[in-house]
């Protein structure tokens, strides 16, 4: 009786959040299987288990209609005899039905006697499943059947779902068609105002969507094709657009509540380096992105902003200008690199692009020394040190600045969001923050995982930069290889040769590129051409030296793992070899190949392959060797992989979609973010009438999702 009040009690208050074992045919042992195996705990997760497919029972067939062209046939007809035949493994039972048109034989290998007790002969029954011919005859094995009623003569009122079960719900009678029954049941029980709309009567009526409730119905049970797509398409745009509107209400609030330091200035420094010092001219992508940051950081809330672009395409230098904005307000700046090699090279070319101008700028790694660690601290702290870069070691306790202004992080997938976080506490009012990426995060993606980030994208090279070619050879081509790579070797050049970490076991990896090494000196003997080795074993020093050794063209030829994969800026190297490519992934190998194409000659990144691989290594392959371009890589390989793959966007908790694939889905996505940004704009508190139901939804929401901010 008390159970019976509390089901009362919860159905009329919101029938839909009800624990699932009040739902008649459920109970506390299903709803334990329900539970565990997919993850259905309450009445609208079962509304939210969307079926796999539809099949199409509105028909029946005539008998006489079924050729052997027919796929799934529904027919109805009298069972006119049955019989067992054969022995052992032959074992079958046939039984023929007939209709006014013609006959059918219906064939089962299994379950014979519990078929055997059920099947009535001299009954009609209505018969569905996939059509075959034998010996002339047409024939359904193990068919689906049920005793046929006047009323079904036309067949069903809609197409019959098929939903995703386990192994373990079949065994407790909790299929596909158990779960089916369970979810018709609660939809034939529910009301208009148990699944009220939520999204503005405007938009339906410009995309044509039906209403919430009706969708529900037609995706489940729809009347036609047609309805199931319209429903499809609209609970699509639905979680679309709410995740967008979401994101964007974040956005504003941080836009409202977030305090930053305001560059009010473009000043001295910046100005003299624009005019005297920059070594060329900037690119409209560059001038664009630099504008977006200056409007940003004089406003007097903090930047939270993406920056990606493509490899070489200036990245450094907006950071640097940046930097200089904020030197010309009173303000420190910091840029932190994943690995030493790659924070060297930014303190190198930052000092010599800084030499002739007022300002210090400092290195700061594990390997700094004691004594350099502790002058750079204290001028860190009374403000002497204007610039200062680094790894993972300037989020140390100790390293305390004076006003810090700005931090850029570059490479931003390499660092988690508590590290980032701890530099947010090194200022009394948090610093501007620009994080900066290489590896083009595919628009589709940024637009839904960073979409409470402002982002900026530059899309365009520097003037003269050389597209680089690229071509993908099987192994038997390997001499003709070596042979170019001596051509431009001759011609005063450098090359890559890249080996992948192939296996699991590190021991593998290195006798793989000891093999590799050995193969290449064969060819390049020395003391004619000398050859750096790099790889994960080597320790620091002796890794920094090989590569300096590269750097400064002491040797021609760099054999390595892919620890080069970032930061390594050679302009001279024009040749870029990656060994057994189809075992990287795109972005991997556009990252690689960005290594090349620096200096103003013509640059080859060469793909080598075994003659065996797959039909995906085949399509990323002719990727590469199609274009240059980060983003539509990025795209293709989001196509292939999937959101969940790529880089930084597992934690997102942004893609837990039930029916949108924001690949499949792009132009719903285009739409749902439009128009998101568009009501947030007219009305960045939802107050209109025209928007009380999305308001409605999204307090009823609250606490449900935990929608994390993203940076």
């Amino acid at each position: 009786m008390f159970a019976a009040n509390i089901f009362s009690i919860s159905f009329d208050a919101t029938i839909l959040s009800s624990p699932i074992e009040f739902l008649k045919g459920v109970g506390p042992l299903r709803a334990d299987m329900l539970k565990k195996e997919l993850g259905i705990f309450t009445f609208k997760d079962i509304l939210d288990h969307f079926p796999l497919r539809h099949i199409d029972k509105t028909k029946v067939n005539p008998i006489s209609s079924v050729t052997p062209a027919s796929d799934y046939v529904q027919v109805a007809g009298t069972v006119t005899n049955s019989v067992l035949m054969g022995e052992n493994r032959g074992r079958r039972l046939v039984a023929t039905i007939k209709d006014s048109s013609g006959e059918m034989e219906l064939v089962w290998f299994q379950g014979i006697n519990w078929i055997q007790k059920s099947l009535q002969v001299g009954q009609t029954y209505l018969v569905y499943g996939k059509a075959g011919f034998f010996n002339g005859m047409p024939q359904i094995t193990h068919p689906e059947m049920e005793v046929f009623t006047p009323e079904k003569s036309g067949g069903k009122a809609f197409l019959e779902p098929v939903y995703p079960s386990t192994e373990k719900l079949k065994a407790k009678s909790l299929g596909g068609r158990q779960i089916g029954k369970l979810t018709f049941s609660l939809l034939s029980s529910l009301k208009e105002s148990d699944l009220p709309e939520n999204l503005p009567a405007s938009f339906l009526q410009h995309y044509g969507f039906p209403s919430r409730f009706n969708a529900y119905q037609q995706i489940h049970f729809p009347s036609s094709d047609k309805q199931y797509r319209q429903a499809i398409n609209r609970l699509k745009f639905e979680e679309l657009f709410i995740a967008q509107l979401r994101l964007g209400l974040i956005r504003l609030e941080r836009h409202r509540y977030s305090k930053g330091v305001i560059f009010s200035q473009v000043g001295e420094l910046f100005n003299s380096f624009y005019h005297h010092h920059l070594p060329f001219e900037l690119t409209g992508a560059q001038k664009r992105v630099l504008k977006e940051i200056r409007q940003d950081m004089g406003q007097g809330r903090q930047m939270n902003r993406l920056l990606q672009g493509d490899v070489g395409s200036g990245k450094t230098m907006v950071a640097l200008l940046s930097m200089l904005l904020a030197a010309d307000n009173g303000f420190q700046s910091c840029l932190m690199a994943p690995t030493e090699i790659l924070a060297n090279q930014h303190f190198q070319g930052i000092s010599s692009l800084l030499s002739e101008m007022p300002l210090k700028v400092a290195l700061l790694t594990g390997s700094t020394r004691a004594a350099g660690r502790r002058k750079i601290l204290a001028a860190l702290a009374n403000g002497d040190i204007h610039l200062l870069i680094g790894t993972h070691a300037l989020l140390e306790d100790k390293v305390q600045f004076n006003n810090l202004g700005l931090a850029i992080i570059d490479e931003q997938h390499r660092f988690g969001v508590e590290q980032r976080a701890r530099l947010w506490k090194k200022a009394a009012i948090p610093p501007h923050i620009l994080v900066m990426t290489a590896t083009p995060i595919p628009r589709t993606l940024a637009m839904t995982a960073y979409g409470d980030l402002d982002y900026s994208i530059i899309d365009e090279l520097p003037p003269g930069r050389q597209p680089i070619t690229t071509v993908h050879r099987y192994e038997y081509a390997r001499a003709t290889v070596m042979d170019f790579i001596r051509s431009e070797i001759d011609k005063g050049r450098q090359a890559y040769i890249i080996f992948p970490l192939i296996e699991e076991s590190e021991k593998l990896d290195l006798e793989n590129l000891m093999r590799g090494y050995e193969n290449v000196k064969a060819f390049f003997p020395e003391p004619k051409y000398w050859i750096s080795m790099v790889h994960g074993k080597q320790a620091p020093e002796v890794k920094e030296t090989n590569m300096q050794r590269f750097v400064s063209h002491d040797t021609q030829i760099m054999v390595s793992t892919t620890v080069i994969e970032v930061g390594v800026n050679v302009p001279n190297a024009s040749v870029m070899v990656i060994e057994s490519a189809e075992k990287f992934g795109l972005s991997q190998l556009h990252q690689l190949r960005g290594r090349v194409g620096r200096g103003a000659e013509k640059s080859f990144c060469i793909l080598l392959t075994g003659t065996q691989i797959t039909n995906e290594a085949r399509e990323r392959l002719k990727t590469m060797c199609a274009t240059n371009d980060g983003f539509v890589i990025a795209e293709k390989d989001l196509e292939l992989r999937g959101p969940g793959d790529i880089e930084g966007t597992r934690q997102s908790g942004m893609l837990n979609f039930k029916l949108a694939d924001i690949v499949q889905d792009k132009h719903l996505l285009d739409a749902a973010k439009q128009v998101a940004q568009t009501i947030i704009e007219a009305d960045p508190t939802l107050q209109s009438e025209e928007n009380k139901r999305l308001k409605n939804f999204l307090q009823a929401q609250k606490g449900k999702l935990a929608w994390s901010k993203i940076s």
